[in-house]
């Protein structure tokens, strides 16, 4: 690799590493601090991926936390920060949260064990302007369970200098990196063709999803995005599974990646939800207002690079991730199949369905 791709190659890392949210690969603090207020009438405990909720720690342009606190008067006595969907349910095991911000088989989990109450939404301004799907998503029972933020999509991306571009060749390939999730079976399930929904399998569908994954055993499974980085920088990879915002990121570096066309891909979305147990949703739902609000989404979308589920924060610096995502046109967002709260449907108990149990063990078991 000459020099000059290998310096553009360092730069798109050291972007990653600056603040790029849930997806982003450095450690971060557990519990972070935050500025006093003038004048506090409460105060939050928050649980949030890395990214979503910047104080200003990372960068003093990114802090949104602290203007929350000012115009608001609460203040963010606890914000905890995580890098993966296995990390906050192990945290909520330890202690409660006044607000989370959840995936879907989290979220599925914290409505079930009732660790979550339903959201009032007409006290969330803006919460109309969210798109109704991704409404639908946290809707249970005709009751609102989380307020949607931000979501995304996988596609596969590949060095057409290497390789063809063909699905089954990329699961077939030991040069490829998955991410290292459950959900990424839905995928698989996807390229194996299964007959099933590909977040409602059966067990004839799980088993033709594992059997795809299961054909290559020297396969890599990302946590963190730098490694996907890493890995067409040196020319370890041939294929990876990520979001288009890490694809365009590559091409900007100068690797000429490509997405593989498919009929459907799979996305998700991330909601903020209220914690069962807490005694005053004041400040709560005031940083619902907030995380709504396009400002807010706006921020926190072109920070992390996933895109905002309120369409009015596809504005400014948020502007060309909406671009990427092809944020309002229909035709793209109706072959994302978005993850639901698993298994979604259908139910194990009547045998229509594997729970998320049973992927997450077949799961452990490849990943290994």
């Amino acid at each position: 690799m000459d020099r000059r791709r290998a310096y553009a190659l360092a730069l798109a890392a050291s972007a990653l590493v600056a603040g790029l949210g849930a997806a982003g690969p450095t450690p971060k603090p557990k519990s972070t601090p935050s500025p006093t207020p003038t004048q506090s009438d409460g105060t939050l405990q928050i649980l949030t991926y890395r990214g979503y909720a910047e104080y200003g720690g990372t960068s003093p342009r990114v802090n949104w936390v602290g203007s929350f606190e000012k115009e608001t008067g609460c203040r963010i006595a606890k914000l905890d920060t995580v890098q993966t969907a296995e990390e906050m349910a192990a945290k909520i095991k330890e202690r409660p949260y006044d607000v989370v911000s959840a995936g879907p088989a989290l979220a599925g989990e914290l409505i079930e064990g009732k660790r979550v109450q339903p959201v009032d939404p007409a006290k969330v301004n803006g919460y109309e302007d969210i798109d109704e799907r991704f409404r639908d998503m946290m809707t249970v029972s005709g009751k609102v369970y989380g307020v949607p933020y931000l979501w995304g999509y996988h596609e596969f991306i590949y060095d057409p200098a290497k390789v063809k571009g063909d699905l089954k060749e990329a699961f077939a390939s030991e040069r490829m990196a998955l991410r290292d999730s459950p959900l990424t079976i839905a995928d698989a399930a996807l390229a194996a063709d299964a007959d099933d929904e590909p977040f409602e399998l059966g067990k004839d569908g799980l088993d033709r999803a594992m059997a795809l994954l299961e054909g290559a055993k020297g396969r890599s499974y990302w946590t963190y995005p730098i490694d996907l980085i890493k890995g067409f920088a040196t020319g370890s990879l041939d294929y990876a599974q990520a979001t288009p915002y890490y694809r365009v990121l590559l091409q900007k570096a100068g690797k000429p990646v490509r997405a593989l066309q498919t009929r459907e891909t799979t996305g998700w979305v991330d909601s903020w939800m209220l914690g069962a147990d807490v005694p005053d949703t004041t400040c709560a739902y005031r940083w619902l207002n907030w995380v709504t609000a396009p400002d807010a989404q706006r921020d926190a979308a072109a920070w992390v690079g996933l895109a905002p589920a309120n369409d009015k924060a596809c504005k400014g610096r948020a502007r060309p991730i909406c671009q990427v995502y092809e944020v309002g046109k229909a035709k793209q967002i109706d072959r994302v199949a978005f993850a639901v709260r698993p298994p979604g449907g259908c139910r194990a108990q009547d045998g229509e369905c594997t729970d998320y149990a049973a992927w997450t063990e077949r799961w452990r078991e490849l990943a290994k």
